[in-house]
């Protein structure tokens, strides 16, 4: 697979890199600094072809009212959408792009989608950021709703007003020359606020979310039997708090992490709420 990919590389001339790293842990604050370090040309991040701080193709998921069409537009799962993009990845005569996704599978996916070569170096987002670091970005996406589209506030004032909030500059040190030289560099990105994430615009009933959550866990492991449901709500979202029986055997731990997951991904991917804690108590262990 490899030596066929190095060929799709070759034939193109495009070497592909990828980003990945869970929802809000910083990448696209980090893409730019990422693609200075391999003099990479342009980036692909949530639906936006970005070359030397400007948009040249694309739309922004960010600009999209649910959570579910968001990702559809991260993925390119729009045929114009895709035909758009690697149109003007052709016509830029673009040799090196960073691709950002919350997993190598998406990023491939992405890739495959503009007609481009699965990517050749994937780096996570723990090799470029602390834990510090990822957890303050987690708790800005969880609690404010922001995002970065990594390019200037001008270019996002003019694409896309109505979601801008505000603008951050990165200093970047670059390695020692001569003292006549100015060894910083300073990146300018862009904070946006988007539709899906805004406080309070998606309510869903209590109701559909347990029947929500019980096919969940079914779906899961039919085994582990749900014994009571407390749905609580606040300004960002929803808390989940699950009682529950587990056969004897389960590798309780990871299976429990695995199911906490599995609840919060199929539930936000197909409604658009945020859910901001599922809670697990096992109040039985079944024969």
């Amino acid at each position: 697979m490899n030596i066929i990919n190095d060929l799709v590389s070759f034939l193109k001339g495009i070497t592909v890199y990828a980003l990945v790293g869970p929802s809000g842990t910083g990448k696209s604050f980090r893409a730019k600094l990422l693609a200075q370090k391999y003099s990479i040309d342009a980036i692909i991040d949530d639906g936006l072809l970005i070359q030397d701080d400007k948009i040249i193709a694309g739309h922004s998921a960010k600009r999209e009212k649910t959570f579910l069409g968001a990702v559809r537009v991260a993925v390119f799962d729009n045929k114009q959408h895709r035909d758009e993009t690697a149109k003007a990845i052709g016509q830029y005569k673009l040799r090196k792009i960073l691709i950002l996704g919350t997993s190598e599978k998406m990023t491939t996916k992405i890739a495959m989608r503009l007609q481009l070569p699965t990517p050749s170096k994937t780096i996570h987002i723990e090799d470029i950021a602390t834990q510090d670091e990822i957890d303050t970005a987690i708790r800005s996406r969880q609690i404010e709703g922001k995002h970065v589209i990594p390019v200037p506030s001008l270019e996002i004032k003019r694409n896309y007003p109505q979601i801008f909030y505000n603008s951050i500059k990165v200093h970047l040190h670059k390695t020692k020359k001569s003292k006549q030289d100015n060894n910083t560099k300073v990146f300018e990105k862009s904070v946006v606020r988007p539709e899906f994430s805004k406080k309070g615009r998606i309510s869903i009933s209590e109701a559909a979310l347990t029947q929500m959550t019980m096919h969940c866990v079914s779906e899961f492991d039919a085994a582990i039997k749900i014994k009571k449901l407390v749905i609580k709500t606040d300004k960002q979202g929803y808390r989940f708090i699950i009682t529950i029986d587990v056969p004897f055997g389960t590798q309780l731990a990871g299976k429990i992490h695995n199911l906490q997951q599995y609840i919060i991904n199929n539930i936000e991917r197909y409604t658009g709420i945020l859910i901001e804690e599922v809670s697990i108590i096992i109040d039985k262990i079944t024969k």
